[in-house]
């Protein structure tokens, strides 16, 4: 689902941030720690291992004490059989690239407590993460994309399967830390504008954090950048998306970006911008292995990385 100017504004909230945190079986699930985390490695099988986000996901689960790699999953043919150690650039693993997800989350079963981390496409992530529910493998889901009729049937999948799901469209701790700052700034400014920079390989837009952020700011229940004139657009989109309640959201795709994100208000006499930066995917890797960590006590469908800080 596209979000430019021609196609419908964002669904009307109560946000999903908010909807999903609700479904937690109690304040313990986001809380407490599995004593298998400590005691047992972490089985985990990567989705869309090939990819440049799955193979940092890759090198830092390699890295990682309290893990253990036992699946590497993508679609990409020239790559089938190899180590994907070596295709993700740390030295071998043992563990070739397979394309058989349903015989991979098979095979995780028997490993303990097993978390797929998925990092693929929106054509394909819905039936993925229902596929590792279905199995009994937790979903730690990085891939945007996803519509709210679709994560609203993964979360009751996942509520009957008493099985945990984390759906995270920004796993960078600095993002969070910006959405929080934004809904703080929000009670006192009434006109806000979202510009989100990404690279031109990325297949939606606009992205998830940035709908994410709206989501966030609809849950003040206001109305932002009421209008003072009639504004045309001689070319359409030109505005960007907008929100039910008014908030502007801009996409940029260009070569030589990763993932950037400005949040601006304004008001008579001043501009106040928060922008997040990405350098390096290896700054989302913290946030992947705490979402990892994390997932296992959880028993239902939680949506952003801020539930589980």
């Amino acid at each position: 689902m596209s979000y430019i100017a021609t196609y419908p504004p964002l669904l009307p909230l109560p946000p999903t941030y908010l909807i999903y945190n609700a479904l937690v079986k109690s304040e313990a699930d986001l809380q407490a720690k599995s004593s298998m985390t400590n005691q047992n490695s972490i089985p985990v099988v990567v989705n869309g291992a090939c990819g440049k986000m799955g193979r940092e996901v890759i090198k830092a689960v390699a890295q990682a004490e309290d893990m253990t790699l036992v699946g590497a999953v993508d679609k990409t043919p020239q790559l089938m059989g190899q180590d994907i150690g070596d295709v993700a650039g740390c030295g071998p693993l043992e563990i070739p690239v397979m394309n058989d997800l349903e015989a991979t989350l098979v095979m995780a079963q028997s490993q303990g407590f097993p978390v797929m981390v998925d990092f693929t496409h929106p054509d394909t992530v819905y039936e993925s993460v229902r596929a590792a529910i279905a199995y009994g493998v937790r979903p730690v889901v990085g891939t945007t994309g996803l519509s709210m009729e679709q994560i609203k049937d993964l979360a009751e999948f996942a509520e009957k399967a008493s099985t945990g799901c984390l759906i995270v469209p920004n796993f960078s701790i600095g993002m969070v830390l910006l959405q929080q700052a934004t809904v703080q700034a929000a009670q006192y400014f009434d006109h806000v504008e979202i510009i989100e920079l990404h690279h031109n390989q990325k297949a939606d837009a606009p992205s998830g954090t940035a709908v994410q952020t709206a989501q966030m700011l609809a849950g003040l229940d206001k109305t932002f950048n009421a209008a003072e004139v009639e504004e045309t657009e001689k070319l359409a989109g030109s505005r960007g998306g907008a929100t039910t309640n008014g908030i502007h959201i801009h996409s940029v795709r260009l070569p030589g970006l990763i993932a950037h994100q400005e949040v601006i208000f304004g008001a008579p006499g001043q501009i106040y911008t928060l922008r997040h930066d990405t350098s390096d995917r290896a700054s989302f890797m913290p946030g992947v292995l705490l979402a990892i960590r994390r997932i296992l006590p959880l028993k239902s469908l939680i949506y952003g990385l801020d539930k589980v800080l």
